[in-house]
């Protein structure tokens, strides 16, 4: 996996991930966890840029509001984001029109580095098309959704 340590977040954003490694599930389960909900509408957080709370969104499994967020953010990032939530819809035709339009994003080449190292040869819009075909459970999908999802977060946390 790629180093990933969220204290480099601060400690709201920490408490909120935990250790960082919880495998998401492929497909989103709509309704998230409710006190991480009560800690991302709270003041903590409201300091974050919109990429990074759509992230947080996406972790705690609250799809509306993520989507809500990215759906509002006119940028690769956006949607970035805004293809990762309708990938897990899952919807490939609507993510694959968000990755589109993400066009090629900066983090391609280590998301690809990572999805390597666990054993995937990671594109974006084949990554749609594996995670819609795969069953919800599907291990290695996952691990290379969390890497991306790390990834993307990372980078739009220190891209404020």
């Amino acid at each position: 996996m790629i180093e990933f340590d969220p204290a480099n977040f601060g400690p709201q954003v920490a408490a909120l991930l935990g250790d960082g490694t919880r495998l998401m599930p492929l497909v989103s389960p709509r309704s998230g966890d409710p006190e991480a909900a009560r800690i991302l509408r709270g003041e903590s957080v409201s300091n974050l840029p919109q990429t990074t709370l759509a992230g947080l969104w996406i972790y705690s499994g609250s799809f509306e509001e993520a989507h809500s967020i990215a759906q509002d953010i006119h940028s690769p990032d956006g949607s970035y984001w805004h293809g990762i939530l309708h990938r897990m819809e899952p919807d490939a035709w609507n993510a694959g029109y968000w990755f589109r339009r993400v066009g090629t994003h900066p983090i391609f080449p280590k998301v690809r580095a990572a999805a390597k190292n666990l054993g995937y040869d990671w594109d974006p819009l084949r990554f749609i098309d594996d995670c819609d075909k795969a069953p919800a459970d599907d291990l290695l999908l996952r691990q290379v959704q969390l890497a991306e999802w790390q990834i993307l977060f990372d980078y739009c946390f220190h891209s404020k």
